[in-house]
């Protein structure tokens, strides 16, 4: 069987989904509650936003081959948009503000297996 450009796509992105949903579960059975999922501004888009009591969470989801390769997807740009979109959210969504901010990662490879990064990014 061939798979073309488009099969791989579909099946990337499929792949992404189950990485997000995952990563939401796991905030969730921390106690947190999901704000959104996709979540679009001028800035970018964060994966993610979720809270817990006091904390407001970014979390970017990276799926790759294996964990490696998604640690080392989150690039030095991408960073800096996540920061300036999360500062877009913060400022724009009033009742999102919480004391404290933190920025994890979540990293998926092809076989299930899931890293929590916490707090991994600082204002850059």
């Amino acid at each position: 069987m061939i798979f073309t450009r488009r099969d791989k796509g579909r099946s990337a992105y499929a792949a992404g989904l189950e990485a997000e949903q995952k990563s939401c579960d796991y905030l969730v059975d921390k106690g947190c509650i999901i704000l959104a999922r996709r979540c679009r501004t001028p800035c970018g888009e964060i994966d993610i936003v979720a809270t817990s009591a006091t904390r407001l969470i970014f979390v970017e989801v990276k799926q790759r081959r294996t964990l490696d390769d998604a640690a080392f997807a989150l690039t030095p740009a991408q960073q800096r948009r996540l920061v300036s979109a999360a500062d877009y959210l913060v400022q724009t969504r009033v009742s999102w503000r919480r004391n404290e901010t933190r920025f994890d990662v979540a990293l998926h490879d092809s076989s299930g297996h899931m890293r929590w990064l916490a707090d991994v990014l600082r204002a850059l």
